[in-house]
């Protein structure tokens, strides 16, 4: 079966793209995991930046309030 890519609604055979065309292919995928990867740290992130916002929301309900 014939590798394919779809770059602006036309498909092309992997196989047939010249050296330099594959290369930028292979750079388009190891940008698309890496960005896959950033985003799942950022929702790792957010998710402990909403927990962490949460305690101190529990934290501050029976904190004595302080005012200037």
């Amino acid at each position: 079966m014939t590798q394919k890519i779809t770059i602006d609604g036309k498909d092309y055979a992997v196989g047939k793209l010249s050296e330099e065309a594959r290369n930028q292919v292979v750079n388009l995928r190891v940008c698309d995991q890496e960005i896959a990867h950033l985003k799942q740290r950022l929702a790792i992130a957010q998710t402990a930046r909403a927990a962490y916002a949460s305690g101190l929301r529990k934290a501050l309900a029976s904190a004595e309030v302080v005012e200037h």
